[in-house]
């Protein structure tokens, strides 16, 4: 059986205490405190969006340059695909 679902039992069908729950299973207390707040696990939420890039703002610019310069090369000269070929 999941943990989950075995430290709920635990607490709210046998009657266990939370802090007995927790030396059983191996877990923190504040955990089990989490556990039985929830009825199923609630996963990863983000408290805020993720942080764009700065170079986010100038990705319309570069691909502009790159469209309209066909002599631009594709890959760069240091890199060791290009001097391979």
């Amino acid at each position: 059986m999941d943990l989950y679902l075995l430290v709920r039992q635990s607490v709210f069908v046998e009657g266990r205490s939370r802090r007995e729950t927790a030396r059983l299973f191996g877990v923190a207390r504040k955990t089990v405190d989490k556990m039985c707040a929830f009825s199923v696990p609630p996963g990863y939420r983000r408290k805020e969006p993720a942080a764009r890039p700065k170079l986010d703002r100038f990705t319309g610019i570069i691909d502009e340059i790159l469209a309209n310069d066909p002599k631009m090369p594709v890959d760069l000269p240091w890199e060791s695909s290009s001097s391979l070929k």
